[in-house]
Formats: C-alpha cells, structure tokens, sequence
C-alpha cells in the first residue's frame, strides 16, 4: 500500500480533516528538539471517535504487512522529538481542544487544550490549578503535559503531573476505547476475565508486575523526579492492592495508548507570594543554601546562571516587545539594576530564586524572611522580592531562556540533548565540579537553568550543527554526562521524557533486564508497535544521527 493508498483509506474512516500537502507536513516535522522528522500524512481528529477510527485503520494496514504508525501530537514543545514521525501524525489541538469541566478539586480536558486556557478555567473557579504546569505553560498543551509526565517550577512543593492524574481516556491498539483510573483488586480481576484487548492488558500487566516486583521496585530512580523508561513502579499501590494504568499511560509518550480526555486533581492556590532571590558567585557553598532553605518549605527553589543573565540583558527588548506598553515599560525600569550588574562585569554565577506561597502575605514574606536569615552568615547577597509583581522580572529570565536560545543565536542552535537529569541534592559538592570539568574539555558555550530544590538542571549548549564534528559532540558528551549522573544515583530524565534523544540510554539507566521489561509493555500494550514507535523502546543512537538537524 502506498502513501496515498493509505491516505485515501484514513481520509475515508475519519470526520476531520486529512492533509498530505507539503506545507502542512513540514509544519509538524519539528518541535523544539535537535530532529526534523517530516511525516507522511497529517490528521486532524475531531472526537475519540475519530481516533478510534483512525487507529482501526492503521491496525488492519499492519495486519496486511503494511508499514505505518500513528504518534500524537498537542503543541510540539516537547525537547526531546517525542511527537515527531515520519509516518501518520494526529494533531489534537486543531479540534479536541475543550476544557469540558472544572468541578470542586477536578477538571476534565480534551488533549489539544492549552495550558493557559486550562488554568484559565480553573483560576475562574475558585482559585484552582494543577500545579505541575511546565516553563512553557503559555505554549504548551494538556496533552504533552500529561504523556510527558511534566513537572515545573512547583514540583519541588506539589510534585509531577502524574500526581494530579485521575482518570485518562484512551484509544488501545485495535482502536477500543476504554478509560484507566484507579481500581480495587476486585475491580482488576473483574478486569482480567474479559477476553478484550483491554482483559490481556489487565491481565498480563499484572502478572509482569507481580513477577518482577523487586526489580521494579529496586530500579525506580532514587531522586524526587523522573520521566526515564515507563513508571512500572507506580502502577499497583503496595498498602491498598489498587491498580491505576493511568500513572502509567501518564509519561509513556503515546505509545501505549493515545490519550483523548483527562480527569486531572487540582489544588487551591496559594494568595500570595513573597521571594528571595540569593546572588551566588561561588557555587560551591550551593550545597549549604539548598540545606538551609528547604526546611521552610519553598513552593519553588529555581535558578539560572550568568550565560542566562546576560542573555536576557542582551535580548532585554525583544523579551519585553512580547508584552503591552504600560507592563514593558514598568519591567524596562525594573531591570536597571541588572543593567548595571552587566555593565561593571559583576554578574553572579548563579541567581536563586526561592518563592514561598501561603494564604496572607505577612506569612509569606515571613518565611522568606527566614530563610535569608538562616543564609545570612554566609554572607551572600540577597533581596526579597515582596510579592509576584515585584518577582516577575525573574520568572520572565528563568521562564523565557531557552525561547530566547532559539530565537536569537544566529549561526548556532540551542541543543537540548543533556538538558533535564536529576541528580540528589546532597551530592552537589562532588557532582558539579566534576561535570564543570567535563564540559569544559567540549569549550561550550552553554547555559544553565533549573530546579536547584531538587536536582534538576536543564543545560543548554549553543551549537553549529551544520558542522559534523559539533553533531558528533552530542552522541560523544551525553553518554559521559549520564555515567556522572548515574554515578552519583541519578536519572537522564527528570520531565523532558527520553522520546528520540534519550531513549538508547535507557539501557544505561536502568540496565538490560529493565529494559527487557518496558519493551514487553510496549508488547502488551501495542503488539503490532502501532503508536509512536522508536520512543520509550526501540530507539537507537542511529536514529539520533540520521533524523538530527543539519541546517537551520
């Protein structure tokens, strides 16, 4: 069957549009990865039906030999080519775009929605959020959001989006539509004794899980987060017996099951917020600030470093043309004093930004309070910005350095390729100096930004990668990068997910017989490898270098 056999097929069984035009191929062949995978065929779902119908046809083209998959896709922010295929592509946020309710601690939302437009729902009703929102919460969509696991600058107080997953409605690989929540050991044997696709996945499932139970338990990574491999550990509740398949299908990239509605928690946010920001120009003493400040309990603990500062002073105008007149003109004048920073050369190695949230703004500048006195005898420059207004400035640098990468490093790209390892907090004085050394022998030019509360550092390098030598640096640096992480009992891959760039590494994570264990879910769950294949398993280092980008 060729392409267009297969189009008019799709193009026959589904309500939404389907589109093979070159200029709509070549929109969905990137998103902020260092790939380009360009697909075949561009669908448009308009409902789960559609999906379903969708993956039915893919499913008797694979029973017929026929080469073909289906990945997902929401807003294509993901860093790691997750969404990318050169085969069928489902774009969601053209039509299953609807917030469809907001209740008292829950909302229900169809893929394609954006984030802003979630939280906008939810703000509206009580002051409600799900607050593992990502960076870029202003483009990012649900859908990413939850097959990503993604967690941001809350996580270290309110943990990953998996935390907040309820219910997930999915389509299984023989286009059955089904719905994965919490269910009692009853419910699952109820479950098992189905003999639908759905009955096997219960049933294998639970016998790999049981089978296997310490080498999962023993193989889940020791640090607050993690994207790397599928969340095996999560799925059965040790105490209750309960079986959630939803914290699985949360983080698996859509290749297991695509996903068409979400039932997420939501938590009542906080009033108000009071931050210190710490200036540090010795990095080793970072170990000693993460001790004495996270005992006060920071609803975020961010950082980012002096490439990051002078960035954003250099691109200070086309950070601030994004925004109204009256609001760039107040933050043009707030940031005078980093403009004077820059000028005398005095900019910190690093900026910490704690933020602390509570219901009055006595108690929150209260605690900021605290933590710059516990700090004090260390004899840092600080300031406490009194509220959100007057941290916003902040936020705008930490929030907007890797737009800022992409969009104004002429000649050079900004590479995501080791930009989201976790390491445990208290090995800060042995870990970074080691991996300074290992990247200054690559004379990059990179920065640094992340969740210092928790160990999570997204490192960007700036990187020609029309030059052949540079490409090679990323298949050379990053296993280098991983044995230091893993070394010190970290993971590659703390909410960017691993998707084209970190899947081969998975075996030096986690080992064989681990990765022996994700592939037969993927089997259980997707037997003819239908969804997203190449993502969580099957990956190699020569996908990496055949679909990586060479020119700009």
């Amino acid at each position: 069957m060729s392409d267009t056999q297969l189009f008019d097929r799709i193009k026959a069984t589904v309500k939404g549009e389907v589109v093979n035009d070159d200029a709509s191929r070549k929109l969905f062949s990137r998103d902020t990865s260092v790939f380009s995978r360009t697909p075949s065929i561009v669908v448009y779902p308009k409902d789960a039906d559609d999906v379903a119908s969708l993956v039915r046809t893919m499913n008797g083209a694979r029973k017929e030999g026929i080469p073909g998959s289906v990945t997902a896709r929401s807003a294509g922010t993901d860093m790691s080519g997750g969404p990318l295929t050169d085969s069928v592509v489902a774009v969601f946020t053209k039509y299953m775009n609807t917030v469809e309710e907001v209740g008292d601690g829950y909302a229900v939302t169809e893929p394609g929605a954006f984030y802003r437009d979630f939280e906008k729902a939810t703000l509206a009703r009580g002051r409600q959020l799900m607050p593992s929102y990502p960076a870029s919460r202003e483009i990012a969509a649900m859908g990413g959001i939850v097959n990503n696991d993604s967690g941001g600058e809350r996580t270290l107080e309110y943990g990953k989006t998996r935390d907040y997953i309820e219910e997930i409605d999915v389509v299984l690989s023989d286009g059955t539509k089904t719905t994965f929540k919490e269910l009692s050991p009853e419910e699952v044997a109820r479950k098992t004794q189905l003999e639908t696709l759905e009955g096997r996945i219960y049933r294998d499932m639970k016998k790999l899980l049981e089978d296997n139970k310490q080498m999962i338990t023993d193989a889940k990574p020791k640090v607050s987060k993690n994207s790397a491999g599928y969340a095996l550990w999560d799925v059965i509740d040790e105490k209750t017996g309960k079986m959630n398949l939803a914290k699985l299908i949360c983080g698996a990239q859509g290749t297991l099951a695509l996903t068409t509605k979400f039932k997420l928690r939501l938590v009542r946010e906080q009033g108000y917020r009071a931050m210190l920001i710490v200036f540090l120009s010795d990095i080793n003493v970072l170990p000693e600030i993460v001790r004495k400040v996270l005992p006060y309990n920071p609803e975020s603990f961010e950082s980012y470093d002096d490439n990051t500062f002078k960035l954003a002073i250099k691109f200070l105008p086309q950070m601030l043309s994004q925004m109204g007149l009256a609001r760039a003109t107040r933050l043009g004048f707030s940031f005078l004093p980093e403009l004077g920073l820059a000028i005398r050369g005095g900019v910190p190695k690093l900026v910490l930004m704690a933020e602390f949230s509570e219901d009055t703004h006595q108690e929150a500048l209260f605690k900021a309070g605290q933590a710059r006195a516990a700090l004090a005898p260390l004899g840092l420059p600080m300031r406490i910005a009194r509220d959100e207004r007057a941290a916003e400035k902040y936020w705008i640098v930490r929030r907007e350095s890797f737009a800022l990468l992409r969009k104004n490093s002429h000649g050079l790209y900004a590479a995501p390729f080791i930009d989201d390892f976790v390491v445990p907090t208290d090995t800060y004085p042995k870990f970074l100096p080691e991996l300074n050394a290992l990247l200054a022998e690559y004379k990059l030019l990179y920065t640094i930004a992340g969740h210092i509360g928790n160990g999570n550092f997204h490192i960007i390098p700036l990187m020609d990668l029309n030059d052949p030598k540079v490409r090679g640096v990323i298949l050379e640096l990053a296993p280098r990068v991983y044995d230091l992480v893993i070394k010190y009992g970290g993971t590659t891959t703390g909410e960017h997910n691993d998707g084209i760039i970190r899947t081969p590494y998975l075996g030096q994570l986690f080992g064989d017989k681990m990765v022996a264990l994700f592939a037969e879910t993927k089997r259980i769950f997707d037997p003819l490898n239908i969804f997203n294949p190449g993502k969580k398993v099957g990956g190699t280092f020569a996908d990496i270098e055949r679909d990586m980008l060479k020119s700009i």
